[in-house]
């Protein structure tokens, strides 16, 4: 019952707060800002970080980065990124929507591309994805309502990295003129 009433809700929340903004495949050259949403419990978390910030930097994009950390961490351990560009389990409500501070965070910038380099897609990221007013928008996996305009696919029977699936969505997103 809760979970059906949990659905209920997210399908609602979705449909009041969801860009109505037009997106479609736009080419590098026209991108000037970028958020890009990285998974920490990710064995190539590192590895993809440096790579993002590399692409900003080389192809002069206004970029953030936000991290998705739902770990629990234990006595003693700390977090490893930024406590304002993450997003906690602590910052989902009850039925997993991120918080109005990591929303506006997130909006604050207008990005032109939307990055989820998550492999799944949980509400909190289909949340944020779907609100994005970015008119280009880049997945692993195609959301509900068909939302991002490129989706990079792994492969069935190897799945990638987030380094490499970020490597694969920039040669795809290189061949867009």
């Amino acid at each position: 019952m809760l979970e059906g009433l949990k659905n209920w809700i997210r399908k609602r929340v979705l449909k009041k707060n969801e860009s109505g903004e037009p997106t479609g495949l736009l080419p590098l050259s026209k991108i000037r800002s970028a958020v890009v949403f990285i998974d920490v419990e990710d064995p190539s978390f590192d590895n993809c970080k440096i790579a993002v910030q590399n692409f900003f930097r080389e192809r002069s994009i206004k970029g953030e980065i936000f991290f998705f950390d739902f770990r629990k961490l234990t006595e003693g351990e700390r977090l490893i990124t930024s406590i304002t560009n993450t997003v906690l389990k602590k910052d989902l409500n009850w039925y997993g929507r991120p918080s109005q501070e990591k929303m506006d965070l997130m909006l604050a910038g207008e990005p032109d591309l939307f990055i989820s380099l998550l492999p799944r897609n949980d509400f909190p990221i289909e949340y944020m994805a779907k609100c994005s007013r970015s008119p280009f928008k880049v997945g692993r996996r195609q959301l509900p309502g068909d939302i991002f305009d490129l989706v990079i696919i792994d492969p069935e029977d190897n799945p990638c990295q987030e380094d490499e699936a970020f490597a694969r969505m920039i040669a795809m997103m290189e061949k867009i003129k």
